[in-house]
């Protein structure tokens, strides 16, 4: 598939993270020609934070990640991701090819099965032979890379068009610690409580509670906050890593001077990556923001929001960039939220459209088209109730999108 018109020009390439190794290889479970599994590898237990789907049919490794998580004071020693089978609705076999590869894992590293996480993507429904991870891994734990992360970010792409990759630095008692992010998603993107993938590290020493909490909070604006196309995955999975590797004390109390500079660093990375997830959706040639105000509540907005940014109608008239603010009007009424019809108001980038429930008399359809033609496109909304407030994100809806979805299985 040709690269997204809304990818980013000049990714950067991130730093290395001390005591923290990755390392790809193409396993052949699906693609021909490219790699396809990772294992990220901590020289010492890493601290361990995550956010998953809240799908009612999650899949195996997800269920392995959140027993992990809920049975103490996890760490880990390794992640292993594969693309191009979900693993999920698979059963009896799913949990035994989950165990089979934490067990391959830990043979390789020397580590607890419960050290090591998992996660996989791709097709449902499909078993998942793990048989082959065992070799796999072997050759992997003797060749991990502290600057693999862009191989590492391609390795578990599926129908993404290009590597999702972040970084961010913060200056916290006078060292600067990293924060280091990869992620993969393009379709079947509308997070309940994480992503796709996503995959994050950190020098930055912090308690396990810290950093779960973090976050919990930090996805709510950015992976939370983005769709594609309405549907959430059964693989949504965010995992957060400390290797405490940075030289000085661990964060542990949000009252901590140094707290604000870190919590501004990992914000940074999760918005990014969830960025490019929806500048990548499937067929996307428009990257949208819709901002609601004036709603009787944060999360009221917030459903409004949801209501235009999944909207078909709306989002395929961004696609012909037809400024047809009347399906954004009827995407608010159908969302069920209290909105007055007569103070309604929205706006296309800097462009009123509408105000005081009708067309703007100010209103000139050029100017309106002219918005439409960008990449970038901005719906204000302010719904006339309120002071709730919330801002998502989406992309346009191309027949792009039917073509890759009809052909994904093939």
């Amino acid at each position: 598939m040709k690269v997204s018109p809304l990818a980013p020009e000049n990714p950067p390439r991130l730093p290395p993270i001390a005591g923290l190794r990755l390392a790809t290889m193409a396993a052949g479970i699906k693609y021909a020609g490219r790699t396809d599994l990772l294992m990220m590898m901590f020289d010492n237990p890493a601290v361990v934070a995550g956010v998953f789907t809240q799908s009612r049919c999650p899949s195996a490794p997800v269920d392995w990640c959140r027993r992990l998580l809920h049975a103490g004071e996890a760490s880990a020693r390794a992640v292993v991701v594969n693309a191009g089978n979900a693993n999920a609705f698979t059963g009896r076999r799913g949990a035994e090819a989950t165990l089979m590869t934490a067990n391959a894992a830990s043979a390789a590293l020397g580590c607890a099965n419960n050290e090591v996480f998992l996660a996989s993507t791709g097709v449902i429904g499909e078993p998942l032979d793990a048989s082959v991870f065992g070799g796999a891994l072997q050759q992997l734990a003797g060749r991990g890379d502290e600057n693999g992360w862009s191989d590492a970010a391609e390795a578990i792409m599926t129908t993404d068009t290009y590597p999702k990759v972040s970084t961010a630095t913060a200056d916290v008692d006078g060292e600067t610690i990293t924060v280091n992010g990869i992620a993969k998603g393009s379709g079947m993107i509308a997070p309940d409580m994480a992503t796709m993938l996503a995959f994050l590290a950190t020098d930055m020493p912090v308690s396990r509670q810290l950093l779960q909490d973090l976050l919990g909070e930090l996805v709510g604006g950015s992976f939370n906050a983005i769709t594609v196309d309405s549907d959430t995955s059964t693989s949504d999975t965010v995992l957060l890593f400390s290797t405490a590797s940075g030289n000085i004390p661990v964060l542990a109390d949000k009252s901590d001077q140094r707290f604000d500079a870190f919590k501004t660093a990992l914000g940074a990375v999760l918005h990014d990556l969830a960025m490019q997830i929806v500048r990548d959706g499937e067929g996307a040639t428009k990257h949208i923001e819709i901002a609601v105000s004036g709603a009787e509540s944060d999360e009221s907005a917030r459903k409004i929001a949801l209501s235009i940014a999944n909207s078909p109608l709306v989002k395929t008239a961004v696609a012909g960039e037809d400024a047809n603010w009347g399906r954004v009007v009827m995407a608010v009424g159908k969302a069920g939220e209290p909105a007055d019809r007569d103070k309604l108001s929205i706006t296309f980038g800097d462009v009123r459209v509408a105000v005081h429930g009708e067309r703007d008399p100010d209103y000139v359809e050029e100017t309106a088209s002219e918005v439409m033609r960008k990449q970038d496109i901005r719906i204000g909304v302010d719904v006339g109730v309120g002071i709730g407030e919330s801002r998502v994100w989406s992309c346009d809806l191309t027949k792009e999108y039917v073509a890759i979805n009809g052909d994904y299985r093939s």
